[in-house]
């Protein structure tokens, strides 16, 4: 019996939330056939959705991604630079949502000043390293999510490496040389970049494709731009960088998937102290 046949001999109707029937597959019956088959969670899940059967644990993904969305995010391999305050939460989020492959870059460990804001630290993990305990914690949500990990700060070099094969990067940093290093990679290998930047109440978000004028809309030229923002002053506070780490979420959600209108040429600007929301063009 093949692997598709053996999907739908397990596959069970579930009433979605808008009460149509969809054909679902549980957790324990993708691990069996993973076994099996000798194949990776993933590519059952991605065969199961071939046959419009849904992973039971994307149930609730279907009416806004529909198969096709679901499958492009399953296939899709998306670069994370930075997991700490920004990055742990995009890392868990994701990773709820059903990314295929994620790529984890830092160098830094957990320290008690992180306890404020950072989904993944934990009094218990003081002094581990941030992509260990993501990858660590990711596998908990969903094994299916493919998570590999570089343990150090990316320079040019590393980054021209860590950026082949994906479709979408992530800014989750901290400091503005490296955010130009990393916007720089990505024009170079043809990659979108989200970025997302928070200081005290206040947060940003916006998308940049390789085309597109980026970073210089907004901070200038990088050899005027300051190493790190008022965030010094300002501090990060866990609403906002919740908040930020959320859209830039849904903004690599669109880009994967085609679904959408990612905020290109647009910088969205949340002042959550005063209740404003603004959206900015950059060109």
């Amino acid at each position: 019996m093949t692997l598709q046949d053996q999907i739908l001999k397990s596959a069970k109707p579930i009433l979605a939330p808008n009460q149509k029937a969809l054909s679902t597959l549980s957790l324990q019956d993708r691990d069996s056939l993973a076994s099996s088959f000798g194949l990776s969670r993933r590519a059952v899940e991605i065969a199961a959705l071939d046959l419009e059967v849904w992973p039971r644990r994307y149930l609730r993904n279907a009416g806004s991604l529909g198969v096709a969305g679901q499958k492009s995010l399953l296939q899709a391999k998306a670069l994370l630079i930075g997991a700490g305050g920004l990055g742990g939460t995009i890392a868990l989020l994701l990773a709820r949502m059903g990314l295929g492959s994620l790529v984890i870059a830092d160098g830094d460990s957990f320290s008690e000043s992180n306890l404020n804001r950072q989904a993944l630290s934990l009094e218990s993990n003081l002094g581990s390293k941030k992509v260990r305990v993501a990858q660590a914690e990711m596998a908990k949500i969903n094994a299916a999510t493919e998570v590999e990990v570089f343990e150090g700060f990316v320079a040019e070099k590393e980054l021209s490496t860590l950026i082949r094969g994906v479709q979408a990067a992530i800014d989750a940093l901290d400091n503005m040389p490296s955010r130009f290093r990393l916007e720089k990679a990505c024009r170079d290998a043809g990659v979108p970049l989200v970025h997302g930047a928070v200081a005290g109440f206040t947060g940003q978000v916006t998308t940049i494709y390789p085309e597109d004028i980026g970073f210089r809309a907004f901070y200038g030229d990088p050899r005027d731009t300051p190493e790190k923002g008022v965030e010094v002053e300002l501090g990060n506070l866990p609403g906002i960088v919740s908040t930020i780490a959320s859209l830039q979420v849904q903004e690599a959600i669109k880009v994967l998937t085609g679904l959408g209108r990612p905020l290109r040429n647009r910088l969205l600007f949340i002042d959550s102290l005063n209740g404003v929301f603004e959206t900015i063009a950059l060109k």
